[in-house]
């Protein structure tokens, strides 16, 4: 395989933009299809594809964000106006969203962890996708992720689970790089126990 020093670059410059700041255009049909084509090409061990996506685009996004401000003001009885508003413009931080769904098969031989981590990955490597096609991209995990009712409108199955909700637009503003953890306080090399 030949070397691709852009990838290497990309990988080792990648920043998540926030959805916050996250303007159209947003992936076209074509390049949306290729972030969902490079996130189902993540190891998947056993070819049981423990994952599917949900595309939130146009219209849907403020529709879906609707059930959130609902579901919201159930579960937080004491929610202002302004939070009950502000959770029914979720989606439409960014031109479009997909919700990465895990599904685990349990009582198999693939271990569930493995199923878990075949969908982080392909919420990764769509991030990478979208930022390799210019575009803003951020994972994120908030609180309808691991709502019961959100979840059931979503149609998410007995073992399914959202990995994540994954944002993607133009960016608006410049990304600021954060610390990084240093490789030697997190790196070690196995040697044999002595005695």
């Amino acid at each position: 395989m030949p070397k691709s020093p852009e990838t290497i670059d990309l990988l080792l410059t990648r920043r998540s933009a926030k959805a916050l700041t996250m303007v159209e255009p947003g992936p076209g049909e074509e390049e949306l299809q290729t972030i969902l084509r490079a996130g189902a090409r993540v190891p998947d061990h056993g070819k049981l594809a423990p994952w599917r996506f949900i595309l939130f685009k146009g219209e849907a996004r403020r529709q879906f964000g609707e059930v959130l401000a609902r579901i919201y003001a159930k579960v937080e009885p004491r929610a202002t106006g302004e939070q009950i508003e502000f959770e029914a413009g979720r989606l439409t931080r960014a031109p479009v969203v997909v919700a990465v769904v895990s599904r685990v098969t349990p009582g198999i031989k693939i271990p569930e962890w493995e199923q878990l981590l075949s969908a982080g990955a392909v919420c990764q490597n769509m991030l990478i996708a979208a930022t390799a096609l210019g575009f803003g991209a951020q994972w994120l995990t908030e609180w309808y992720a691991f709502d019961a009712d959100v979840n059931r409108e979503l149609g998410l199955g007995e073992n399914e689970k959202i990995a994540g909700y994954l944002y993607f637009g133009s960016e608006s503003v410049a990304k600021d790089e954060r610390p990084r953890p240093e490789l030697s306080e997190i790196t070690s090399e196995w040697r044999p126990r002595e005695g």
